[in-house]
């Protein structure tokens, strides 16, 4: 099993939203049996709390279901079960390093390493903007989790064969 995990600050905007897409893309694949994808929040703002309802919406509209996930905060337990620990800003990784075990930090990056396409460092936050910020995080996700799967994919079936 491989277990990915998308972090934010709050987890209700932009990591679930990678979480749906990526959810999305693993099942399309037909890996759901060996690749786990989840989010969380370097904040307990919202824990419990669904995503914001203007993520959930652009992300509906692109045919991705995420108002079953719940707000969480990243645990200890996080950093040694999480294969691939992928923040969305400079400060959530940050803060993620702050956190992490020496052990574990080499699992921390940010998901933007693997877009193809957009060569932005990192995912912004729409959370104080309009819609648009929430499309364009969709953009940037649907993008970094297209080559997310490659890799995914690759370590996946290579552990299963071994």
């Amino acid at each position: 099993m491989t277990k990915v995990l998308f972090v934010c600050m709050g987890n209700i905007c932009r990591s679930p939203t990678a979480q749906g897409v990526f959810r999305k893309m693993v099942a399309d694949a037909g890996i759901s049996d060996i690749v786990q994808v989840e989010s969380a929040g370097t904040h307990a703002y919202h824990v419990g709390e669904p995503p914001d309802a203007r993520a959930e919406q652009a992300a509906k509209k692109r045919g991705y279901e995420i108002g079953d996930l719940r707000a969480r905060q990243v645990t200890a337990d996080d950093f040694r079960a999480a294969d691939l620990i992928l923040a969305m800003d400079w400060e959530n990784l940050s803060m993620l390093q702050q956190q992490c075990p020496k052990a574990y930090k080499h699992k921390l990056q940010l998901l933007m390493r693997f877009a193809g396409e957009h060569d932005a460092a990192t995912v912004p936050d729409p959370y104080y903007g309009g819609p648009e910020g929430f499309n364009t995080v969709l953009d940037y996700v649907e993008d970094a989790c297209q080559g997310l799967l490659d890799v995914v994919r690759r370590r996946a079936t290579m552990y299963a064969a071994a």
